[in-house]
């Protein structure tokens, strides 16, 4: 595997903190070439109140997660830790799907998104040591190709969708249901990484590598 140069680093004396269980989430960071911590969510998800909008919802989700995390982490580690948390659901016709109780929910969930679009929406939110937290949200419109039942079923049985949002991954084997996607794939996957990078770097604890992979 090639090993890229880092696009960015943190601003010195930082420490991240991602709450999150999410590998493609990791794996965005690492990309990136920051260095990070990992804090598992504790508790329940909150859920969505009546007649809450699946972009509210998102926010309020992640913020609960960042708010856990943070009061989790030593008093020695909070004077310097940048928390982030996401959140990212499917909503259809306002509904929001989450994650499948079982394979034949996850099966009922392809059915209703099969050969229709959705909505996708991811939302971030930033917590540091002192200053204002930061959630946004951003979305993505989704379409599925029409396909079989049996094709569907064969996908819940894959395992895969047990722990995605709407029942499916892009990013996996669920890459064939997609048709087209109108929005940024990093949303759809979990990490809005646009307005990530520029509320990182608007913040200013994060900035471009150098060629030999220092801030600038």
């Amino acid at each position: 595997m090639k090993a890229w140069a880092p696009l960015f680093t943190l601003r010195p004396g930082c420490r991240l903190v991602l709450a999150s269980a999410s590998p493609r989430r990791r794996q965005f960071l690492e990309e990136w070439g920051l260095p990070f911590t990992l804090a598992q969510p504790t508790g329940a998800e909150p859920r969505p109140a009546p007649g809450e909008t699946p972009e509210a919802y998102t926010c309020r989700a992640a913020a609960a997660k960042a708010t856990a995390a943070a009061q989790g982490l030593a008093a020695t580690e909070r004077g310097h830790s940048l928390v982030l948390a996401a959140d990212t659901v499917v909503a259809l016709e306002g509904d929001i799907l989450g994650k499948p109780r079982d394979r034949a929910h996850a099966l009922e969930m392809l059915l209703r998104l099969n050969g229709r679009e959705h909505t996708v929406v991811s939302a971030v939110c930033l917590t540091p040591p002192q200053g204002t937290v930061r959630v946004f949200s951003d979305v993505s419109r989704v379409r599925f190709g029409r396909w079989p039942e049996a094709a569907l079923r064969a996908y819940a049985h894959t395992g895969e969708p047990d722990d995605k949002a709407g029942a499916y991954a892009i990013q996996g084997q669920g890459a064939f249901l997609v048709d087209r996607v109108e929005g940024s794939w990093s949303t759809v996957v979990g990490l809005p990484l646009a307005p990530l990078a520029q509320a990182l770097l608007a913040m200013g604890w994060m900035r471009p590598a150098d060629g030999h992979g220092q801030g600038a």
